[in-house]
């Protein structure tokens, strides 16, 4: 499998990323972490793996350059966060050999909001190139979402417009997030479903709870690329 260290340019903003593609990929998923971590998040890296080993391929990269992940306000600018999310779904459709891949977001805690976000057809990828570069273009693009504790409720104005198939999975014991997650799929009108992984907390630190995550996104993506 070819494993590449990448730069994706975001509307001149330089995010390095790492992407992996098997062969032959049925696929690709694009992560958006949560705040606090990066590209070199733990949790994803071994979902990544886990879609890596099943023939699909996966790109992990910074939502925010070092000098705007100091500032606090950006970790939770959604907004912000869903428009690097479509530049890397944009960036990933003109590099040669991904794209004709069917594409799917997983997201993590503010990342969970800025996929369904982007999903949701609420910003454009900044290219301006042709019509599958805007909003609504690219977001009929993604063909599965799924949020690890996710903080979906933040992509509120967008819930409604996903068309996406999407799968939440919460940790039993994230209680907030449970009911947050539990509200927040009351909004959506696409395919959806609530998964709710038991003993586990929001980080899915308990022994054998992010293998279970894991094999949840694969099913899903599995399923809906």
């Amino acid at each position: 499998m070819k494993v590449e260290q990448v730069v994706v340019d975001a509307r001149g903003v330089q995010l390095p990323g790492e992407l992996a593609v098997p062969s032959p990929a049925t696929g690709l998923v694009i992560f958006a972490h949560g705040s606090d971590s990066s590209r070199h998040s733990p949790r994803n890296k071994y979902v990544a793996q886990v879609l890596d080993r099943a023939g699909l391929g996966t790109l992990l990269f910074d939502l925010l350059s070092p000098d705007e992940a100091r500032d606090r306000r950006n970790v939770f600018d959604i907004p912000l966060l869903a428009e690097r999310l479509t530049a890397a779904h944009g960036w990933a459709r003109r590099r040669p050999g991904l794209g004709d891949l069917p594409v799917g977001y997983f997201g993590a805690s503010t990342g969970g909001a800025a996929a369904v976000w982007s999903a949701g057809g609420g910003v454009g990828d900044g290219v301006g190139d042709g019509v599958g570069d805007s909003a609504t273009g690219r977001a009929s693009e993604v063909r599965a979402v799924v949020s690890r504790g996710g903080r979906v409720d933040l992509a509120g104005p967008q819930l409604a417009d996903v068309t996406a198939p999407t799968l939440l999975v919460v940790g039993e014991l994230d209680a907030d997030v449970l009911r947050l997650n539990r509200e927040s799929q009351q909004r959506l009108r696409c395919v959806n479903r609530l998964e709710i992984v038991a003993g586990a907390t929001h980080l899915f630190t308990e022994p054998g709870t992010l293998e279970r995550v894991a094999e949840l996104a694969r099913e899903w993506f599995r399923a809906h690329l």
